[in-house]
């Protein structure tokens, strides 16, 4: 039996070896642009797949600081050398994929592009932490000083854009007039941090005390600008990450972070390939089971904390409810663009 993956739904076909072949799946490999040392989309995502992998058994490849460009060599050499799985743990290399995946009839998982997802060949996992950014809303409105807080990002793929949205619309939620100031560093600015530093300065001196940054590299220099920056009031700015946690870096303008945890995730594609349904259902995080969390800081008031908990559950129970929105015009319509010129 041969599984084709179509958005997490699975038609099977049936041959004459289905899911023997499923059940020796022995390896997987996981490829990422950056180095797996960034706190964050990269570091995540390859400490994700090993646990996931240690879980089940498998042994996990690691192919990591690959840029951007074409990784074809890659994944070709990953596939000849008998990898059963690959996870291409970039938008970028959607592409490219698909057609290594195809050429050696192995299944491949990418990101951002549900559009381009083939049954029992291609699965899509664009993670929305979205529950986890209106949260970090709520958290940044009632922390705010200035009236403005604001949201920079490396690009607007489809889980930049619905975090986006999900923190605007916390923060409105929390204190209704608060402008929400957004700036994009450039199409595809992922480790531009030097982007990411300039961005930030100009959100802050637009008004900005409290800075969501979605970024990988470049978030780098998000956190560089808040550290050496003074708010438009004098005082102190704070940042908000995503994906991971750089609590071991903070100077103490570290407030909250957005972070994933992939391992839900892999651990599912693993299971379903061994079972000969891969991509028989979508791979999702969510609050509920804490593959989605809000970093508990020192920065954070006990009391503040504990009205954003009682958020969480409001979220967790349905009592709030919360639509993911993937597209940037979404993005465009609750928040105050800023303009800042290249360089």
């Amino acid at each position: 039996m041969k599984t084709t993956l179509f958005g997490g739904v699975a038609a099977i076909f049936i041959g004459v070896c289905s899911i023997a072949q499923a059940a020796e799946l022995k390896s997987i490999a996981i490829l990422t642009p950056e180095a797996g040392t960034d706190y964050g989309w990269n570091q995540q995502g390859i400490v994700a797949a090993k646990a996931a992998g240690a879980a089940a058994g498998v042994k996990v490849i690691v192919a990591e600081n690959l840029g951007y460009g074409d990784v074809r060599p890659t994944l070709r050499e990953l596939a000849e050398d008998g990898v059963g799985l690959l996870i291409a743990h970039a938008s970028g290399y959607n592409t490219a994929a698909p057609e290594i995946g195809a050429e050696k009839k192995i299944p491949v998982a990418i990101v951002d592009s549900p559009d381009a997802r083939a049954a029992g060949k291609v699965a899509d996992y664009t993670a929305s932490g979205h529950e986890g950014a209106y949260l970090a809303g709520r958290l940044a409105a009632k922390m705010n000083r200035t009236g403005t807080v604001g949201i920079v990002v490396s690009g607007e793929p489809p889980s930049w854009n619905s975090q986006s949205v999900a923190f605007a619309e916390g923060a409105k939620a929390e204190k209704p007039a608060i402008a929400v100031r957004y700036a994009v560093i450039g199409p595809a600015a992922y480790s531009d941090a030097a982007g990411g530093k300039r961005v930030t300065e100009a959100l802050i001196a637009a008004g900005a005390d409290i800075v969501f940054g979605q970024g990988n590299g470049s978030s780098f220099g998000m956190l560089q600008a808040v550290e050496t920056g003074k708010a438009t009031d004098g005082g102190k700015v704070f940042f908000i990450d995503v994906i991971g946690d750089k609590t071991p870096i903070d100077k103490g303008n570290l407030l909250s972070s957005v972070v994933w945890n992939l391992q839900p995730v892999y651990a599912a594609m693993i299971a379903d390939a061994k079972a000969g349904k891969y991509g028989s259902r979508n791979y999702g995080i969510q609050l509920a089971d804490d593959s989605v969390t809000l970093l508990k800081t020192k920065s954070i008031p006990d009391k503040v904390w504990g009205e954003i908990q009682a958020i969480r559950k409001d979220i967790v129970d349905g009592k709030i409810k919360l639509t993911p929105h993937f597209d940037a015009d979404a993005v465009h319509k609750i928040v105050s663009p800023l303009t800042v010129a290249a360089q």
